[in-house]
C-alpha cells in the first residue's frame, strides 16, 4: 500500500497568512488562516505594508497550529509547498521564507504553487476534477476563464481588462457606505433590492471570452454622484441588485461562449466571489443539465493553504520541485490562448 503523502502548505499572497496540512491533495488535516480584514477596513483595502507586517506576527504561530490540529510532525511530511505568485511581494515573501527554512532545515522538497492554480485546485478538496474542465476565477484581484485540459495544464481563454470582478464589487461597495470588503453586503442586499438601473453589459458585443468592468462600475459611481449633487436619495439595495445582475449576466454570457467553443466535463467556480450566492445559484440554473459545475465550500472559497496544497499533490507526483532559489513573482499568471 502506497504511503500517504501529507504536504504542509502556505499561502500568504495578500491579506490572509494561512498554513495546513493535505493528504494526498485531497484530504484537508488542517487549515489555519489568520485574517486581518479589520486592521484594513479603515483603509478601506489592503495596504501592503501592514499585510506583511501582519504575516510576520502571524506565520510561526499558524505552522504550529497547522501540525497539532493535523497531529503531524515534520517527520511525517513529504513535501513543503507554498504561493510564489500573483500577490503582494511583501506578503508573498514572508511565506517563501517560512515554507524555505522548513524545507530546508528537515530536508523536505519544496514546491512552488501558482496561486490561481490552488484556487482552480480547490475545487479537487470537493470532489475530483475530470478533464477537460473550465475555470471560472473571480476574485479581487483576477476574472479569467482558464481551461485545464489536464492535471496542471492551464490556458487563459479570457481575462479583465481593467477591474478584476471582486474589485468591482469593493468599489462600488465604498461608494455606497459598505466597509471592505463589500461582497457579502452587496450580495445580500441583491437579495432584497430590485434591477431597476441600467448599467452598461460591457464586453457583449464582442466576439471575445474578455471581461471589463470598470464602465459598470463608473456608471454606479457616476449616478451616486449624480443623485448627490441633485438631492435625490436612491436605494442602496436596487443599485446593489442592478450591479450585481449586470456583472452576474456578463460572467455567465462569457462563460456560456467558453463552453460552446471548448467543451468540458466540469466547470469550476474559484476565488473569492465564488462565494457570492447569486453568482452561485444563476450558474447553476444556466449550467447543471449540461455539465458538472463545482463550487467549493464558503471556507475555501478565499484565500487559503488548503487549496495551495491540493495543487501541490499534483506537482509532487510530478517530482515538480523548486530549489530554495525559488522567488516571488507578483505577476504570476498561466498563459494564454494563442490558437484561433
Amino acid at each position: 500500500m502506497a504511503k500517504d503523502v501529507l504536504i504542509l502548505a502556505f499561502e500568504s499572497s495578500c491579506d490572509e497568512t494561512s498554513v495546513a496540512v493535505v493528504k494526498n491533495g485531497r484530504e484537508v488535516l488542517s487549515n489555519i488562516i489568520a485574517t486581518q480584514i479589520k486592521s484594513h477596513q479603515r483603509f478601506g483595502g489592503v495596504v501592503p505594508e501592514v499585510a506583511s507586517r501582519h504575516h510576520v506576527q502571524q506565520i510561526i504561530h499558524c505552522t504550529d497550529l497547522a501540525l497539532k490540529q493535523a497531529q503531524v510532525a515534520y517527520e511525517d511530511l513529504a513535501a513543503v509547498a507554498v504561493t510564489y505568485g500573483p500577490g503582494l511581494v511583501g506578503s508573498l515573501l514572508i511565506g517563501l521564507m517560512g515554507a524555505k527554512a522548513i524545507s530546508w532545515a528537515h530536508d523536505l522538497p519544496l514546491i512552488g504553487v501558482n496561486h490561481l492554480a490552488g484556487h482552480i485546485y480547490a475545487a479537487n478538496l470537493v470532489t475530483p476534477i475530470k478533464y477537460p474542465a473550465m475555470a471560472l476565477v473571480v476574485s479581487g484581484g483576477h476574472t479569467e476563464l482558464v481551461r485545464v485540459s489536464a492535471p496542471g495544464d492551464f490556458v487563459i481563454l479570457g481575462d479583465t481588462r481593467d477591474d478584476a470582478v471582486g474589485e468591482a464589487f469593493d468599489k462600488v461597495g465604498r461608494m455606497l457606505g459598505v466597509n471592505y470588503p463589500a461582497g457579502k453586503t452587496i450580495d445580500q442586499w441583491a437579495q432584497i433590492g430590485q434591477d431597476t438601473f441600467n448599467f452598461p453589459r460591457a464586453m457583449l458585443e464582442e466576439d471575445n471570452l474578455d471581461f471589463s468592468f470598470s464602465g459598470i462600475k463608473s456608471a454606479v459611481i457616476n449616478t451616486i454622484h449624480h443623485a448627490d449633487q441633485i438631492g435625490q436619495t436612491l436605494n442602496k439595495k436596487d443599485i446593489a441588485a442592478s450591479f450585481q445582475a449586470d456583472v452576474i449576466d456578463i460572467l455567465v454570457t462569457k462563460t456560456k461562449w467558453a463552453l460552446e467553443k471548448y467543451p468540458a466535463q466540469q466547470l469550476i467556480v474559484a476565488g473569492g466571489v465564488a462565494a457570492n450566492s447569486g453568482l452561485r445559484q444563476r450558474l447553476q440554473q444556466e449550467f447543471a443539465q449540461q455539465l458538472e459545475v463545482v463550487f467549493p465550500p464558503l471556507r475555501l472559497c478565499g484565500d487559503n493553504a488548503a487549496m495551495i496544497g491540493a495543487f501541490a499533490y499534483i506537482k509532487y507526483q510530478k517530482h515538480q520541485f523548486a530549489t530554495l532559489n525559488l522567488n516571488a513573482d507578483p505577476s504570476l499568471d498561466f498563459d494564454y490562448e494563442t490558437l484561433e
